[in-house]
């Protein structure tokens, strides 16, 4: 066992994920894998062998947080005699395949987690040089025959093993694209990097399979085609090993079950919740799916928050928006109101960081996982990216009109909650007046974006849907408090037809049904249920609001 080389690292990185409450078990894609193993192919069911050699590459490149590392380790686990890994996976669903004893730790299995560096490391030869010492010095003990030093390139070292020992090597290689990130690398040492996983890997007779994971995909077209053999499987292009990243709706089901069981008393967490904070994200397919680790984290915790975004500040998503604010900003009107914007998403190359086009901006944003992508659009996934937005929006002056529609949003449910009509009118003139290029008012669905920025603040105090069934229709804006006492709030849009109406309909539909039985759950709202009804008249470009207590608050 070695650094690198049929390392015990990653048996224990899995061993641990496999131990834990809310462990999703995700081996069915090692069946998936084992036709590219080329030791004891005679037991792979006939035609697997060959479909599977042709294909002995692959990269699957994902949002960070989406269960990459648990699979890498998972199959470098499995694979590497370095390891005695059969009391674990034989209860998971790899331990019911046909090809199971044949292959578990049968192989030399060479795995590098690319996310670590030297102390102190300030260069990218520093980075590469430890990479290149480890897996020379793990090279040299494993076969003590095989005659080499220092001077000696990894790969060539690699070949000799080859042709002396015919052994082979699956590679697993985890975060490929980590020093992409790094401040000190430079766009020289990316190409050199590059150029090293093409000598380690492109041609090699040594090389059984190589599986490697990351945010980008591979940059094949910046610099030539080093990297092409490599069959690249993204969340937006490819749906084969989909069902492997991310969770489903069912295995969402399941994990709450758990949590059901785990925790007796004072559950926080709903599944309804589960599904607003953490879903949103679709495969190719159209298959939605769950952020992983947010799950995990919010049933561990027993709270319904932002984890996933947590690692960053709000400033990692203005990082892609500063690049051309002047071609995505009316775009965030559309974004947060939850309208989906129409963009192509591009190939991202990882050596390629510049982002002019609002659709090369978009492009890396759905590859970070900021954003969704689905039938050609792109949108915000969940309330947990949504919140980020929202941060956003009120911090960053250069936003221009969005930053003071966003900052209005403060004063504009203060007044709301105190049935201050003018101070609401006000705001709303001052909007369509002055501030939103992108507007007309010709349509309720316009004034509908405006209402999502005008009240940006209220999410931090509501839940707010819109189109919401409730009553016997469907209703513009329910604002559902994350605190029971607080005022409730129903929100009906009128466009040539008066605010009264607006209130009219909000009754007559009984919209307010919907704060009884929150969503089927014993417990109910006891604070004051609001009926608001905003109109705009086109004729005198006239707004109109008016405001009514459905119900006083409980005692």
């Amino acid at each position: 066992m070695g650094a690198y080389l049929n390392s015990k690292n990653p048996f224990g990185l899995f061993s641990d994920e496999a131990s834990g409450t809310y462990f999703v078990d995700k081996s069915s894609i090692l069946d998936e894998l084992i036709p590219l193993a080329s030791a004891n192919n005679n037991t792979i069911q006939p035609g697997e062998y060959a479909k599977g050699r042709s294909n002995k590459f692959i990269c699957i490149t994902r949002p960070r947080r989406f269960g990459k590392t648990v699979a890498a380790s998972m199959i470098a686990s499995f694979f590497s005699k370095g390891i005695n890994s059969r009391d674990l996976f034989r209860n998971l669903k790899i331990g019911q395949s046909v090809n199971f004893e044949s292959h578990i730790n049968k192989h030399n299995v060479i795995y590098i987690s690319f996310n670590e560096i030297p102390q102190n490391c300030t260069t990218y030869q520093q980075y590469i040089n430890r990479i290149e010492k480890r897996l020379h010095n793990d090279l040299r003990k494993a076969f003590p025959q095989i005659k080499s030093d220092d001077t000696v390139a990894v790969w060539d070292l690699l070949g000799d093993i080859y042709e002396e020992e015919d052994a082979r090597f699956i590679f697993v290689l985890d975060e490929w694209d980590y020093i992409f990130h790094r401040s000190f690398v430079t766009a020289k040492d990316q190409e050199n990097f590059i150029e090293f996983l093409s000598n380690l890997l492109k041609g090699k007779a040594y090389v059984e399979f190589a599986y490697m994971t990351g945010i980008l995909p591979i940059a094949k077209y910046s610099s030539g085609s080093e990297l092409n053999m490599f069959y690249e499987y993204t969340m937006v292009t490819e749906d084969r090993y989909s069902e492997y990243f991310g969770f489903s709706e069912q295995e969402v089901d399941t994990l709450f079950e758990r949590y059901q069981v785990q925790v007796q008393e004072n559950q926080k967490v709903t599944r309804e919740g589960l599904r607003i904070w953490y879903d949103g994200y679709h495969t190719k397919s159209g298959i939605r799916v769950y952020n992983p680790r947010s799950v995990v984290a919010s049933l561990t915790n027993n709270n319904l928050g932002n984890y996933w975004t947590s690692s960053g500040p709000y400033d990692e998503i203005f990082y892609y928006i500063k690049e051309n604010l002047n071609a995505v900003r009316n775009d965030l009107i559309l974004l947060i109101s939850g309208i989906p914007v129409a963009a192509k998403i591009q190939e991202y190359a990882a050596t390629s960081m510049t982002l002019n086009t609002k659709d090369e901006i978009f492009s890396a944003m759905v590859v970070y996982g900021f954003l969704n992508y689905d039938n050609g659009c792109v949108s915000i996934p969940n309330k947990e990216l949504m919140d980020k937005f929202d941060d956003m929006l009120r911090k960053e002056t250069s936003l221009g009109y969005v930053y003071r529609l966003a900052k209005e949003s403060e004063r504009m449910l203060q007044a709301t909650k105190m049935g201050d009509i003018d101070v609401i009118i006000e705001i709303l003139e001052h909007v369509h007046n002055t501030e939103v290029p992108l507007l007309s008012y010709s349509n309720e669905a316009e004034l509908t974006m405006i209402v999502n920025l005008v009240y940006l603040s209220a999410r931090d105090q509501y839940r707010i849907e819109r189109e919401d069934k409730a009553g016997i229709g469907y209703v513009d804006f329910i604002f559902y408090p994350l605190r029971k006492d607080d005022d409730c709030i129903i929100l009906e849009l009128k466009v040539d037809h008066t605010a009264e109406e607006a209130i009219q309909q909000i009754k007559e539909r009984k919209y307010m049904l919907k704060f009884e039985g929150y969503l089927g759950e014993a417990k109910k709202y006891t604070g004051r249920i609001l009926a608001v009804g905003m109109a705009y008249h086109k004729s005198d470009k006239r707004h109109d609001c008016k405001i009514e207590i459905l119900r006083d608050r409980l005692l």
